[in-house]
C-alpha cells in the first residue's frame, strides 16, 4: 500500500503546486515510484506543466467512472514518476467535484490508483475546503506550505487546527510531517522568527524566490528539466525530498519527535 502525502496551504500564491511538482520528481529521483495526484479543481499541476484543462483525462473521469486507472495514471519521462491529471473538468462542474469530495467520493479511485506506488502526493487547493478536508482524511502525513511572511506564518495555527480536528475525528493515523517555508527571500530575512512557540514544527528545507522557478513555470517543466544552471535550483527540492524521506522514516519506526518540537534542530 503506498504512503499518502498531502501538500497543503491555507492562501494560493505559497507555491505549494510547485512544491508538490518538484518534490515528487525529486523524490522519483531516489528511487521512489511516485505518483502525483491533482486534486485541484483549477488544475494546479495541468497548469504548471503547461496543458490545456481539456487535453488530459484523469480524476475527475475515475470520480465518473468515465476512464480506467490505466487511462487515467500517465507515466512521464523522469523514471519512478507518474501522473494522476485533474482530469476534464468543466469550471462550471467545480461545485459538483467539490460535492463529491465532501461526501466521501475520494477513496475509492485512490485506491484504484496507488496500487505498485511508494508515495503518492495530493496537490490540494488552497485553503482548507471539502477537497483539502478529503484529501486529509485519506491521507498519512501532510506537509504545510506557507510563505515566509509574518502575516502568512501566524496563519499556519488555523491550518493546523483543522489538521488536529481531522486527526481526533475522521483519520487517527494522520500526522503532521512539517511546515516548509516557501518565497524565501535570499537576503536572509525569512520571517521564520514570527512563528509562535507552539509552532515550531519547521522543516530545515526552505524554498527560495527564485528566478528560476518562475522560468520552469512559464516553461511548464520541472526544475530538474531545465538546463544549468537554472537546474541548479532543483537542489533545494532534492534537500526536501531527502527531509521527507527521514522523516517519514523515522515516524515509520516510531522515532519521529512529539509534534509541537522543532523539527529544524539547529536553525
Amino acid at each position: 500500500m503506498a504512503t499518502l502525502l498531502s501538500v497543503i496551504s491555507l492562501k494560493g500564491g505559497v507555491g505549494k503546486t510547485t512544491v508538490s511538482l518538484n518534490l515528487a520528481v525529486a523524490l522519483a529521483q531516489r528511487g521512489r515510484s511516485t505518483l502525483l495526484a491533482d486534486l485541484d479543481p483549477q488544475g494546479g499541476i495541468g497548469h504548471a506543466l503547461a496543458r490545456p484543462d481539456t487535453e488530459l483525462r484523469g480524476l475527475a473521469e475515475l470520480l465518473m467512472h468515465e476512464a480506467t486507472p490505466a487511462q487515467a495514471v500517465l507515466r512521464t519521462t523522469i523514471p519512478n514518476l507518474s501522473l494522476l491529471p485533474r482530469g476534464r473538468l468543466d469550471p462550471v462542474q467545480i461545485p459538483a467535484y467539490e460535492e463529491a469530495m465532501a461526501r466521501g467520493a475520494l477513496p475509492a479511485p485512490m485506491r484504484q490508483v496507488e496500487q505498485g506506488f511508494d508515495l503518492v502526493l495530493l496537490d490540494t487547493p488552497a485553503g482548507l475546503g471539502p477537497v483539502t478536508r478529503a484529501a486529509l482524511a485519506l491521507s498519512r502525513y501532510v506537509l504545510v506550505a506557507t510563505q515566509a511572511e509574518p502575516l502568512a506564518l501566524r496563519s499556519v495555527g488555523q491550518v493546523l487546527r483543522v489538521v488536529e480536528h481531522v486527526r481526533t475525528h475522521e483519520n487517527p493515523g494522520l500526522r503532521l510531517l512539517g511546515i516548509l517555508p516557501t518565497m524565501v527571500d535570499g537576503s536572509g530575512g525569512t520571517g521564520l522568527a514570527e512563528l509562535p512557540g507552539d509552532l515550531t514544527s519547521v522543516l530545515s528545507a526552505v524554498i527560495p524566490r527564485s528566478e528560476a522557478i518562475s522560468e520552469a513555470s512559464r516553461r511548464g517543466l520541472p526544475l530538474a528539466m531545465l538546463e544549468q544552471p537554472l537546474r541548479a535550483e532543483a537542489n533545494h527540492f532534492a534537500v526536501l525530498a531527502a527531509e521527507v524521506e527521514a522523516l517519514v522514516e523515522r515516524h515509520a519506526r516510531g522515532e519521529a519527535p512529539p509534534e509541537g518540537h522543532a523539527l529544524g534542530a539547529g536553525r
